[in-house]
Formats: structure tokens, C-alpha cells, sequence
């Protein structure tokens, strides 16, 4: 018998909704044949059979939300090996036995289950995995929930009593007046998945951010030279050809800490992502091989990609493999921030609002058009000097956008 569980398809996904099935108990399926529909914080997808056979039972209704490593439905006729479990489910290795989705780690007895990192995680924190509620499957717990701990934790200080009224709310029926209830928005789907990330990067990665003035003037006259000739490029695409010359000159930016290890990988290829505002909040699809494209190409990729984003067509191979993160606010009248790296990433350029402004050319005030950027790196893996000197020769691509031509022979 062979269970057919949710597995994560897409980076990080802890749960979807089951929108519908293609077949119906009894029904004879093939390898590879569509069984259910499924729509996760990033995307819609299909889950194909791992083989042939008949369904036996499906377990979970149409319009359920459940968590990743939840048992959909069960096929017989299939030998059940470790092979067939293993396309099913690569996360499923963490899984040391079936069980509730959401139980406390001790309810297993005097076995917490934990995975060495997360143990790790608690560890350096001053964390007991005892006071930990474990939300993966079988009660594990996983670096979301030592993360999720934590950050209670410094909100409430060290107060004990306090911290178990957060984890083990006791609820209180006390009526109100109609006119007193408050609004409420969900807080699930893309938005929780938002939320846990950013938290995840926050408590990891030591950020710091440094800021930098670009003189854009030239660009800007670049790109209308373009247009009066008929072609229409927009600005952000030179910004990623930028971003992959120099990170070609600093590549410890294009990296990511193995900690466990004890080594910086620096990623060969040069996959930037592109974080794009839509009706269901922040999402990140990624122009792969990014120094292989003109930017004519990078261009008409942002755009399609953009479009996808907001239409929530994206698929699962435009929001993986990512190396380095860029992101455009400044056509929403942004001056300045500091943005959170989008882990594992080593670190994230942002881009602010475009503004003339007088300045000093050849001892003479002059109006050019300036923008400001932001920097946020891992600063385990990379120090301040380098920052500054890989945004300097960002700068100097963007002020003197000749030279993206001559890299470019």
C-alpha cells in the first residue's frame, strides 16, 4: 500500500490547499498521471501518481488546507518500497514514524524528534526542545518552530509563566458588544509563509545594511536614446546585468554559509531574483543564468515574469535557485530601507525612488538624477569594506553604462 502525501514543491512550503482531485476511489491510475490539484502560498500544482495501481481511499476533502507530509490518499497494487516512498516524498526522511500533525515533542515519551541543525539551533539559543510545540510531522520539531520559540520568547522576556500562556492559550468566552469586534485579516497562505521566512532570516543572519547615492543620469538618457530608436528596455534589466558583473568581481555576495560544514559555498551560476509585489503579497521569481543573457533577453524575462507574478501563474522552476535577491521600490516612492536577505542568500540590493536633485560635477551645482540603494549582507560571511566595494563597482557600471557594453564584448 502506498501512501500519497503532500511533499513540498516549491522552496519552503509547509502546507497547501487541496483544490481537487482528477480521479475518484476504485479508479485505475499510471506513473505519472495527474492525481490532485494543489495551490500553495507560490503557486498551483498537480501531484502525478508514482506509479500504477488502483485508488484505494481518498483521505482529505476538497477545500482542506494541510500541512506537508499529510497522507492525501492510499494506492494499492504498487510494491511499496523505500523507492516509490522516496519519489513521493524526498522530506520524508526526516520522518521517523506517522502520527498527528501537531502534537508537543514530548508527547512521544522521552524522545524528542529533532533533526541535528534544529538541535543545534536551540542549543546556541539556551533553548530546552522540552518547551518546544513541534508542528512537523509526527510532532518533529522543526527550525521554524526553535525560530518561532524564540521570537516569543525576547517579546515577552524570560518570564516562564508568560511563555507557557502563549503556547497553551487557556480561552476565555467573554462576550462583547457587536460594535467592539475588530477586523481581522487571514493570516495563512502566502502572507504566514512570508512571515516565517523573514523570521527565519532576521533570527539566523546577522544583517547589516549600507547605503549608497547612484547618479542615474546617464542611464536614464541611455534608455531614452533606446526608445526614439524604437526598442523599449526597462531600467531594472540593466540593473541585473549590473549586479552579475559585479558579483562575477565579489562573488563571496553570490554565496551561502554550510555552517554545519563550516564553509562558504560560492554558487557558480548567477540566478537573480526578482521580488515582485502582487495581490497576495511578496513573491521572488529568479532569472536564471543571468550573465548568459543580453539584457534585451533580461528584460523581456523580468516582464513575463512580473506578469506571471500577478496573475499567480508562476511555475516551480521560475522561483527556485536563487544566488542574490534584487528589489525595485522605488517606483512605489520608497527613499530608504533596510531589507532582509532573503535566506539563504548572502545578500539583497534594493532600489529607491529617482529624484533630481543638485549636485556638484566639475566644481559646478548641476541637476542630476539620483538614486538611492541599500545593501543588506550576512555579515559572518562578508565584511563592510567589501560591501562598499562591490556597490562602488555597481555604481560605477550604472553612472558610466558604456562600460556594460565593453564587459559585454
Amino acid at each position: 500500500m502506498l501512501e500519497v502525501k503532500l511533499h513540498d514543491i516549491g522552496e519552503g512550503m509547509t502546507e497547501g490547499e487541496i483544490l481537487q482531485y482528477f480521479v475518484k476511489a476504485g479508479e485505475s491510475v499510471q506513473s505519472d498521471q495527474p492525481l490532485v490539484e494543489v495551490v500553495t502560498d507560490k503557486m498551483t500544482a498537480e501531484l502525478p501518481s508514482p506509479g500504477s495501481g488502483i485508488i484505494k481511499e481518498i483521505l482529505v476533502h476538497p477545500g482542506t488546507t494541510v500541512k506537508v507530509g499529510t497522507t492525501l490518499m492510499l494506492i494499492e497494487g504498487i510494491e511499496d518500497t523505500k523507492d516509490n516512498e522516496g519519489k513521493m516524498q524526498a522530506g520524508e526522511k526526516h520522518a521517523t514514524q506517522p502520527g498527528p500533525l501537531e502534537l508537543p515533542a514530548e508527547s512521544k515519551g522521552n524522545r524528542i524528534l529533532a533533526a541535528p541543525y534544529t538541535r543545534k539551533i536551540a542549543r546556541e539559543n539556551g533553548i530546552s526542545l522540552k518547551e518546544v510545540l513541534g508542528t512537523g510531522p509526527a510532532g518533529r520539531i522543526t527550525d521554524k518552530d526553535v525560530y518561532t520559540f524564540l521570537h516569543k520568547k525576547e517579546e515577552r522576556g524570560n518570564n516562564s509563566e508568560i511563555e507557557d500562556s502563549v503556547f497553551h492559550p487557556v480561552q476565555e468566552n467573554i462576550p462583547q458588544p457587536a460594535e467592539h469586534l475588530k477586523k481581522s485579516i487571514p493570516y495563512k497562505g502566502r502572507r504566514r509563509q512570508i512571515a516565517q521566512k523573514m523570521a527565519q532570516s532576521l533570527y539566523t543572519i546577522p544583517h547589516v545594511t549600507h547605503f549608497e547615492e547612484i547618479d542615474m543620469t546617464e542611464l536614464l538618457s541611455l534608455s531614452k536614446e533606446i526608445k526614439s530608436l524604437g526598442q523599449s528596455v526597462s531600467i531594472p534589466a540593466f540593473f541585473v546585468k549590473a549586479v552579475t558583473l559585479a558579483l562575477a568581481d565579489y562573488p563571496v555576495f553570490n554565496a551561502k554559509l554550510d555552517e554545519e560544514n563550516e564553509s562558504i559555498i560560492l554558487e557558480n551560476e548567477y540566478n537573480i531574483g526578482i521580488a515582485a509585489d502582487s495581490k497576495e503579497g511578496l513573491i521572488v521569481p529568479v532569472i536564471l543564468h543571468a550573465n548568459k543573457k543580453t539584457i534585451k533577453e533580461i528584460d523581456t524575462e523580468i516582464k513575463s515574469l512580473t506578469k506571471k507574478a500577478q496573475e499567480n501563474t508562476l511555475k516551480i522552476n521560475e522561483l527556485a535557485g536563487g544566488t542574490f535577491t534584487l528589489s525595485n521600490v522605488g517606483p512605489l516612492g520608497s527613499i530608504g530601507a533596510t531589507p532582509i536577505i532573503n535566506y539563504p542568500q548572502t545578500g539583497l540590493l534594493a532600489f529607491h525612488a529617482t529624484k533630481e536633485k543638485p549636485a556638484v560635477v566639475g566644481g559646478e551645482i548641476v541637476i542630476r538624477s539620483l538614486m538611492n540603494i541599500s545593501m543588506s549582507f550576512d555579515h559572518r560571511v562578508a565584511d563592510g569594506a567589501t560591501a562598499v566595494a562591490f556597490t562602488n563597482r555597481f555604481k560605477e557600471l550604472i553612472e558610466h553604462p558604456i562600460l556594460l557594453v565593453l564587459e559585454l564584448v
